[in-house]
């Protein structure tokens, strides 16, 4: 779960970033950007992996899911099928990197 809130919070913070940068949209979006960005750092915290390198590694599988799903919702653009392998693939890798065993 804590994966998902902080792929929320990174693309909504970056895509706040994104419109007040390239599309000159209000400066206040950067004050979303910076408290979204937080939330995303502090649902990262909050992850139960007892390595951070290895919960960014584990992350970086939920946020190419979640960066796709944002390109359908948001910016009406179809993933095509190497997106949607590619995203299985990280996914699948997030999951071994999570879940496998490990010896003390």
């Amino acid at each position: 779960m804590w994966f998902f809130l902080a792929a929320a919070g990174e693309l909504v913070g970056c895509y706040a970033l994104w419109a007040w940068l390239r599309d000159q949209r209000s400066p206040l979006l950067v004050l979303l950007a910076v408290a979204s960005l937080l939330f995303f750092a502090w649902c990262l915290a909050k992850t139960p992996v007892q390595v951070a390198g290895r919960a960014f590694a584990a992350y970086a599988g939920v946020y190419l899911v979640a960066a796709l799903v944002w390109m359908a919702g948001i910016d009406r653009v179809r993933p095509d099928r190497w997106d949607l392998l590619g995203a299985a693939l990280a996914l699948l890798g997030a999951l071994i990197i999570v879940f496998s065993p490990r010896t003390p």
